[in-house]
């Protein structure tokens, strides 16, 4: 019963923190979904199957600053998740939006790992097909 009192103390001591967790979760949420048909729709049909050669082969400088940029976003994400694990919200959801944005070793292996997945697959294309776009080809 003494453990539930401390606990109590805790939450009346730190309501504008758990106030503040909550606004950075819902946040989250919201950037969540409105970024990942984006990012979804944007990738080529192609972008599973392409080497990591060809893929850097696209690159120009606009798509250099993007990368910084996306680089950047992942990393707020990243930190916001890990704060989110102790507090309220959806830490492990904003730390994999986190590590998908980010460019870092063996990240290709990941995205394919899960990106085969059927049900992953069938989900991601059909946000493709909503939007015009042609379905991933997935080997």
């Amino acid at each position: 019963m003494v453990a539930f009192e401390g606990i109590g103390q805790w939450f009346d001591e730190h309501s504008s923190l758990l106030g503040w967790s909550l606004v950075a979760s819902l946040g989250s949420l919201v950037i969540t979904l409105l970024l990942l048909p984006v990012i979804v729709v944007r990738l080529p049909a192609d972008y599973f199957v392409a080497s990591r050669r060809e893929l850097v082969a696209r690159a120009s400088l606009g798509r250099l600053v993007l990368a910084i940029g996306k680089n950047l976003l992942g990393a707020v994400f990243l930190i916001v998740g890990l704060i989110l694990l102790v507090l309220p919200g959806q830490g492990l959801l904003t730390m994999l939006i986190g590590l998908l944005l980010l460019d870092f070793p063996g990240k290709r292996a990941v995205e394919l790992k899960l990106v085969r997945r059927p049900g992953i697959t069938a989900f991601l294309n059909r946000m493709r097909a909503r939007h015009g776009r042609p379905p991933f080809v997935v080997h």
